[in-house]
């Protein structure tokens, strides 16, 4: 494995097999049918594609994601979930951090190494969220916001095995993001395996009742996520929406 030093992700495992799955799955497009009539995105080249794997990962989710988080929410108190959640968000608020940086965004940077080291000191580890009863704002940033922030134009939408809905300015940003976690580097790889299925779980969990109500009201379910997702990835919909939409990933 290269050195963590070297700017360089091409002999990553997660990110090779990343790469190999989405490339296997692309040989895919076409299994499904587009709606009789319905009018083509043009930021939607791949739907066909798209839509088959939208329906692969909701058979996923429903045998397995979906009763897991449920599962979790019915055993695990309120004040448990509510810490878990908190301690990930408090460490995603580094790599916020990092990328509000890169954006030329001081002040929010700034906010962001505050809620850090606030909640990290004053609450337990990120466990009580401090910052945000002290009104420090949070906004969550990724490396395919700030490619955005530099010009970089977002590409085809592309939803990914498991992973959900992308593009591809996002899908080449995720080995970033990935290594830009702190968590990625903790060893034991047992004990980032297990942190890491915790945060997904607890993430699924906490959108149990928002994708029950999108699929009550949605005519066109694929539709309202992809349009909803390209919308919130544009840097300009994110200055809009400050403070109203916390994590857009979700």
């Amino acid at each position: 494995m290269m050195s963590r030093k070297m700017i360089s992700f091409s002999f990553q495992p997660r990110t090779a097999a990343a790469a190999c799955i989405v490339g296997g799955c692309l040989a895919l497009a076409g299994c499904a049918a587009v709606p009789e009539g319905h009018a083509a995105h043009p930021q939607d080249p791949w739907e066909s594609y798209n839509r088959s794997m939208t329906t692969f990962n909701d058979k996923v989710d429903t045998a397995v994601f979906k009763p897991v988080a449920t599962a979790y929410k019915t055993v695990t108190p309120q004040p448990v979930r509510t810490g878990v959640t908190n301690f990930f968000g408090n460490i995603g608020d580094l790599w916020s951090m990092v990328n509000h940086l890169l954006q030329g965004q001081g002040e929010k940077a700034y906010n962001h190494m505050v809620r850090f080291t606030t909640n990290t000191v004053f609450g337990l580890g990120g466990v009580l969220d401090i910052a945000t009863e002290a009104q420090i704002p949070r906004e969550k940033q990724d490396f395919g916001l700030t490619l955005a922030r530099w010009g970089v134009k977002p590409g085809p939408y592309l939803v990914l095995p498991f992973w959900g809905p992308s593009t591809l300015r996002d899908t080449v940003a995720l080995p970033v993001d990935w290594k830009g976690y702190v968590l990625d580097g903790l060893h034991p790889v047992s004990h980032r395996n297990t942190l890491t299925v915790v945060r997904w779980t607890d993430k699924r969990a906490s959108l149990l009742d928002t994708t029950d109500t999108v699929d009550a009201i949605a005519l066109d379910r694929y539709s309202l996520i992809r349009d909803f997702y390209l919308q919130q990835r544009d840097p300009k919909a994110q200055d809009e929406n400050a403070g109203k939409i916390e994590d857009f990933d979700d």
